[in-house]
């Protein structure tokens, strides 16, 4: 599948509508199945051959399309093994359904079982300057398989854009609740954001179009998916695509957010149990 470095956009009644009017051979259209829902344990995930099929047919139709580009799988469930998940989705290709297949937070030895029974177009990972753990292990193995890496909240979610740091965050906003947006981890990580800062003054750009740049300039198999609810924001992450960077300015960016010392865990702690450090599954059941 081509990686073209395109904003995601999240399509309300107006984008649906839009949808329709748009031929569709000019459109990609990415979606995901996994998360049921929640209860009083926590995120419910679901991978189970029976569950993704509805969730497609389900998408289909709201989608209002024949098929769906990139299908996918947005949590792994741990106690299906990801082969019988990855042959309903091998059928729904066969089908004509879904055109290519895509894994979300899927630990490595997930990945490389995934991509032996039907191959895997794109691994969405959260990958930013402050969130570096996949570089080690994850990449690699996407490189070596040929699978395109789809980095989420690739500024930071929002934090080298000012969240924060220099801004106050609505009462209502889940980032109340992020460990790296409180107390003394806040404290300790404005920081990152001040030599950002500084660094996109001698960029001439805005702190949130570096760090965008910085996981642009990872690679032409890298596809960072920023996500924004304003206009301001939107023309903004489209002007990184502007901001040229060499080896030794990436270095020199690198080098202001130091991996580990970044305080706080990456994750909410109701999302801890369906991180891709621990995302394996069990074996076939033939074996």
């Amino acid at each position: 599948m081509e990686h073209v470095q395109i904003p995601r956009v999240k399509l309300g009644t107006q984008g649906l509508e839009a949808l329709k009017q748009l031929p569709r051979e000019k459109v990609q259209v990415a979606t995901k199945f996994g998360i049921a829902g929640f209860d009083a344990n926590g995120m419910l995930v679901k991978g189970t051959p029976d569950y993704l099929r509805a969730c497609c047919e389900a998408s289909l139709e709201r989608l209002a399309v024949d098929y769906i580009d990139l299908y996918y799988q947005h949590r792994i469930d741990q106690s299906v093994p990801i082969e019988e998940t990855m042959g309903e989705l091998k059928k729904l290709v066969e089908e004509g359904k879904v055109k290519f297949v895509g894994l979300s937070e899927a630990s490595a030895d997930t990945i490389r079982r995934a991509h032996a029974v039907y191959p895997i177009t794109a691994v969405q990972m959260e990958w930013s300057l402050w969130t570096r753990d996949i570089e080690e292990e994850i990449i690699p193995l996407c490189r070596e398989l040929g699978i395109g890496i789809v980095p989420y909240s690739p500024i930071g979610r929002g934090f080298f854009a000012g969240r924060a740091a220099v801004q106050s965050i609505p009462s209502e906003s889940w980032l109340t609740r992020h460990p790296r947006y409180n107390g003394e981890n806040l404290e300790k990580n404005k920081v990152f954001y001040t030599r950002i800062e500084e660094l996109a003054t001698k960029y001439g750009c805005s702190p949130a179009q570096l760090a965008l740049s910085w996981v642009l300039h990872q690679g032409d198999d890298v596809v960072p998916i920023p996500g924004t609810t304003k206009v301001k924001n939107l023309d903004d992450n489209i002007g990184a695509v502007k901001v040229k960077l060499s080896k030794e300015d990436l270095k020199e960016i690198s080098a202001a957010v130091p991996a580990g010392e970044v305080a706080g865990s990456r994750l909410i702690g109701v999302l801890e149990p369906y991180s891709w450090r621990v995302a394996n599954t069990p074996p076939p059941k033939s074996l």
